[in-house]
């Protein structure tokens, strides 16, 4: 997804200045999809030039006019096809994953407190979200339309953390447990690409 259509579906729920949609990607689309103030800034001139969006200038007292952003027709209908379109699967690139399959070539123990802080950090945000549908959402069987969609989001943060909580634990419990046993005899050497197995050994090749 491009940020394009995060601000254009910020802009279809109200109006709003590049300030105003800065601070609502803090509170709550920015848990999904992050972006800078500049970045956002920079975007909405892209889509005035597009003519995706428009803005009404607003006199401020004492200070310069300020631009007020709504969603173009054009813009609607493109958010519209946007929505319409199959959606494939994120690519999944996670810098601690391939820290825990290269563990065997580094530093176990540090590793571990990495992982440990990672799990905290998920702890926290798990609070913060489990907060914001306590607070926001009291009554979700009842929620409809754009409010349900919002909760249905929260929903899949909760999950997310949930699981994420769960593969930290399994992974502190296997380094430790890897950690706390002696080692045995060096193992044979494994079985891959470029060693031969001991039934194709001698074998000739083509």
């Amino acid at each position: 997804m491009a940020l394009d259509h995060a601000i254009m579906a910020s802009l279809a729920e109200r109006p709003g200045t590049g300030y105003e949609i800065g601070r609502q990607f803090e509170r709550s689309i920015g848990h999904f999809w992050s972006a800078t103030h500049q970045q956002i800034y920079r975007t909405l001139k892209k889509l005035h030039v597009d003519g995706l969006v428009e803005f009404t200038s607003v006199v401020q007292d004492g200070r310069p006019d300020k631009k007020v952003y709504t969603l173009s027709d054009a813009g609607r209908d493109s958010l519209r096809r946007w929505i319409a379109e199959p959606t494939p699967l994120a690519p999944l690139r996670d810098d601690i994953s391939v820290k825990i399959r290269a563990a065997e070539h580094g530093d176990v123990p540090g590793l571990l407190a990495q992982l440990r802080e990672h799990r905290s950090l998920h702890v926290i945000r798990l609070r913060t979200y489990r907060e914001f549908a306590r607070h926001d959402y009291p009554d979700p069987d009842a929620l409809t339309g754009r409010r349900l969609h919002q909760y249905l989001v929260l929903r899949g943060g909760i999950r997310m953390e949930e699981g994420l909580l769960d593969w930290c634990d399994e992974v502190i419990e296997g380094l430790q447990r890897e950690l706390s046993t002696p080692p045995d005899h060096p193992s044979a050497p494994s079985n891959d690409d470029n060693t031969p197995s001991p039934a194709s050994a001698g074998r000739p090749t083509s």
